[in-house]
């Protein structure tokens, strides 16, 4: 799908999320935490999207950790709606990486949110760590 206003193939990452009843508080209108959970699945898959397993992270120690998030809502977005959720990198730092999210509501193209959420690496005790190599190369790919 192309969608006007979003980055085009290689300058981020598309999913879409549909709008449940259980996403919404009891006007019918997603509840405004949500955005948060759908920001995480978007990151999972663009990352993953890079060769950024969060499993194979996991097995190796290595953690993400969301340290800073924000959240701009424009427009409501309500049951039995589907939210386009683009992602992209902003910037890599030795041991962070900001992310930022735009979601539009697909049948009418109305910008819903805008975000952004920075991760931070640690290792399996919480502890800060740089990322290695290999993660810092795959992070700068999708930069």
């Amino acid at each position: 799908m192309d969608v006007p206003g979003l980055a085009r193939s290689g300058e981020g990452s598309r999913m879409e999320i549909r709008i449940y009843y259980e996403d919404t508080d009891c006007g019918g209108v997603v509840y405004y935490a949500n955005y948060l959970r759908y920001f995480e699945r978007a990151r999972t898959e663009y990352l993953e999207k890079f060769g950024l397993s969060f499993r194979e992270l996991m097995e190796m120690g290595v953690r993400f950790v969301v340290v800073h998030a924000e959240v701009d809502y424009m427009s409501p977005a309500r049951y039995g709606d589907t939210l386009v959720i683009e992602t992209s990198v902003v910037d890599v730092r030795r041991a962070s990486v900001i992310l930022h999210y735009e979601v539009l509501e697909k049948r009418t193209l109305t910008r819903v949110v805008t975000g952004q959420t920075t991760i931070v690496c640690v290792d399996s005790k919480g502890k800060v760590k740089p990322f290695g190599p290999e993660i810092r190369s795959k992070l700068r790919t999708a930069h």
